[in-house]
């Protein structure tokens, strides 16, 4: 399903609807990048290997199809993320210089698939350690989920936190990462 709808002048996005293992992703995009995904609400962990299939529709924007490909690849395959290019962003949290930005910027290129971190180290990491809760903030307002991996920040304590997607499917990313990477490492 794809859709197509003015937000900015200079923007015709583009709507394209990804089904996944843990429900129907919503990708927002045009030309310029992607600019937002939408995850659906868990009610219960799936059950059994539920397969991403390839969206359907009229042809998708570059880094609309690059996103859909690495996603595809994350729930499939997630040896092959390291091969494929991040598609282009145009969020406008992500454009223009922030602490929400940096945070973000950070976790995508410091924590690698398959491991976690606090939101007090990734406070560290981003140049203000005793920011903890505007690191939180931070994933709360992350407009690319999975890709930009706010399932990844956890409390220090080692609970899971908070999760835009819900507890069950910051549960069910954190069980695949750690599963594949023990398939990887072994």
């Amino acid at each position: 399903q794809v859709t197509v709808k003015n937000r900015e002048p200079q923007c015709k996005v583009v709507h394209t609807v990804l089904p996944s293992p843990v429900g129907n992703l919503e990708i927002f995009g045009c030309e310029k990048g992607v600019h937002e995904i939408k995850l659906p609400k868990m009610t219960e962990l799936p059950s059994g290997a539920a397969e991403a299939e390839e969206a359907r529709g009229a042809a998708l924007p570059a880094p609309l199809e690059q996103c859909v490909a690495w996603l595809r690849a994350y729930f499939c395959e997630p040896a092959r993320t390291r091969a494929l290019p991040l598609p282009a962003f145009h969020h406008p949290l992500l454009l223009r210089a922030s602490f929400t930005r940096e945070v973000l910027w950070r976790l995508l290129g410091a924590v690698p698939f398959g491991e976690a971190v606090s939101y007090q180290r990734l406070a560290a990491l981003a140049g203000s350690g005793k920011a903890a809760r505007a690191v939180g903030s931070a994933m709360r307002s992350n407009p690319i989920p999975i890709i930009i991996p706010c399932h990844r920040v956890i409390r220090s304590s080692g609970d899971l936190g908070q999760y835009g997607g819900g507890a069950l499917m910051k549960q069910w990313l954190l069980s695949h990462e750690k599963l594949h990477k023990e398939k990887l490492d072994g």
